[in-house]
């Protein structure tokens, strides 16, 4: 098939990799001219506006991917692909944006005859070589006839032993790629996910952070160990009910540095776990894990615990999120209204 993908950063750019790889057409467009030069190298069409790639875009229904960051850089992209494309076509949101968002886009698009597809897109700079975790929102018809792409994209059945029980369930789910309902449906699905990276990440953060920390001379001598942290996240991985993939990167990152000196343990948040606390209030649902990993985040950027260094590196291990410049003395002020605007644009977890 092919599909123009817009924004071509760390996910966007693997994403067309990956689906050259398997076949697929690209044509791509970003802002910066050394991005689609690039890709076009490896054998994308580049195009230099989105005009010109929606001109480039001869396969009917057209489809364009939207790859960029929450809030106004999606906002503006889908609206001038709604002027350009025309009935039948399909814009499809990949990024980080909010379920509410997808829905009123879904709507305003739907008067122009314009499909709209929303993708909650996890795989971070893993994905072009593990394929991406997709959870996909919008029109039966559109998502379907995308099917080729989803799958291209998805990881595949992979080495993972199959659960007992799927036998007649939708075989899609098992390769990696689900559609999950309606409009807003599939990027609901992925902040809630994102909500849940959040707690599973403070969870292993504050439990090293309690065996380091055991070396402390407060303590009665006879009780004190100075337990090497980097053999118990390897042994951790191992056989363990609490091994995962999140742990595999924390044990990389201690292994390479056992004391994590190259993080400061400022920890950034996409916006995904606001909006996750935020339709657990609107559900009248307790999440009181998700909402204290969040606000662990904030305290973060106040004062830096060991804990917080681990949680730094695993986010930077699976998307490359590097930290922020932030306040490092105990006591600093927040940053406020301004940190929650620029958290919510970013690409995300």
């Amino acid at each position: 098939m092919q599909i123009g993908v817009i924004g071509l950063g760390r996910m966007g750019a693997n994403i067309s990799r990956r689906l050259m790889k398997a076949g697929h057409a690209c044509v791509v467009y970003d802002a910066q001219a050394g991005a689609r030069e690039a890709l076009a190298k490896e054998g994308a069409s580049a195009a230099a506006s989105l005009a010109d790639l929606v001109s480039k875009l001869g396969e009917k229904p057209r489809t364009a991917w939207v790859m960029l960051p929450a809030g106004a850089p999606t906002e503006e992209t889908v609206a001038e692909l709604a002027r350009l494309l025309g009935a039948g076509d399909i814009v499809i949101d990949g990024g980080n944006s909010y379920y509410k968002d997808d829905v009123r886009r879904a709507k305003a698009l739907a008067e122009t005859g314009v499909r709209y597809v929303d993708c909650g897109t996890s795989g971070g700079v893993w994905g072009l070589e593990r394929g991406y975790c997709l959870m996909i929102g919008g029109p039966k018809p559109a998502v379907d006839h995308l099917d080729p792409i989803f799958a291209a994209l998805a990881p595949g059945l992979g080495d993972i032993p199959r659960t007992p029980g799927r036998e007649h369930a939708d075989p899609r789910a098992e390769r990696g790629y689900i559609h999950a309902g309606p409009s807003g449906a599939g990027h609901f699905v992925k902040m809630v996910h994102n909500g849940v990276e959040y707690g599973l990440m403070q969870a292993y953060a504050e439990g090293f952070d309690i065996i380091r920390n055991r070396a402390a001379e407060g303590l009665p001598p006879g009780e004190r160990f100075d337990i090497n942290v980097a053999d118990v996240a390897e042994v951790w991985r191992r056989g363990s009910v609490i091994s995962s993939w999140l742990l595999d990167l924390g044990a990389a990152a201690l292994a390479k540095d056992p004391d994590l000196e190259a993080y400061s343990g400022f920890v950034q948040d996409s916006g995904e776990g606001r909006w996750t606390v935020q339709a657990a209030i609107e559900e009248a649902v307790p999440a009181d894990v998700l909402t204290t990993a969040l606000y662990a985040r904030f305290r973060s950027r106040l004062r830096h615990t060991f804990g917080e260094k681990l949680l730094s590196a695993m986010r930077f291990g699976f998307g490359g999120h590097q930290e922020e410049k932030g306040p490092v003395d105990e006591g600093a002020p927040a940053q406020g209204a301004e940190a929650a605007d620029v958290a919510t644009r970013r690409a995300g977890d």
